[in-house]
């Protein structure tokens, strides 16, 4: 160890300040994270409750007719229609390139 302490022994009190302004540390980077992020207008978040099919906001969001994300995911058009009315599901890889076109997270895709 070359003189340098392994240990520090403190009071528990301080101990636990040190944790809650590492907690408060940590609860302004988390923020500072989502404020760089993209933001979404309410009526995005209002379909969602609304029980629409989130494949069908998100598409509808960013601008994709059925034929241009099919085109852009290397699907049919078809089989985005019945993705987006529950008739079928996609595979994983499929979802990946979903939300890829779509910028969400894979999550963002269920219902």
């Amino acid at each position: 160890m070359k003189g340098n302490p392994a240990f520090a022994v403190v009071p528990v009190s301080e101990w636990e300040s040190l944790l809650a302004r590492l907690e408060e540390l940590q609860d302004l980077a988390d923020a500072r994270g989502s404020a760089a992020g993209e933001s979404f207008p309410v009526e995005l978040a209002d379909r969602f409750l609304a029980g629409e099919p989130p494949l069908r906001v998100w598409r509808e969001y960013r601008g994709f007719t059925l034929q241009s994300l099919a085109e852009t995911c290397g699907v049919s058009r078809q089989m985005l229609s019945m993705i987006e009315h529950g008739k079928t599901a996609p595979s994983v890889s499929l979802l990946s390139r979903l939300a890829q076109a779509l910028r969400c997270d894979m999550d963002d895709l269920h219902s």
